[in-house]
């Protein structure tokens, strides 16, 4: 029986990590995604792009595609981004919940 406490607590260990690991990320996306710099930068590549395929003749599918291709890769990034801003507040949140238990059930 003590093994398996002992197995356990490390596995419960590792998951403490991740979850620090996620809520660390989580802080750093969320510096990025506040970043003036960043915002603008986002903000003007999807516009020239944009425009960039708008302004295309009509029949230059291949050059429309890859600016297509380019909005896309812009939205992926923020997108990404943003995910892991909200894995990290759901991490941050489980680690709260076990800090609690700890200390409601005086474990160190």
């Amino acid at each position: 029986m003590r093994l398996w406490h002992f197995s356990w607590r490390w596995r419960t260990m590792a998951d403490e990590i991740a979850l620090t690991r996620a809520s660390e990320r989580a802080a750093r996306a969320d510096v990025l995604l506040r970043d003036e710099l960043l915002t603008e930068a986002f903000a003007a590549l999807d516009r020239d792009y944009t425009k960039a395929w708008r302004e295309t003749a009509a029949r230059d599918t291949d050059a429309r595609e890859r600016l297509w291709q380019a909005v896309q890769v812009v939205a992926k990034v923020r997108d990404h981004l943003g995910r892991a801003l909200n894995n990290g507040k759901l991490a941050q949140r489980e680690l709260d919940d076990l800090a609690e238990r700890r200390r409601r059930f005086g474990i160190v």
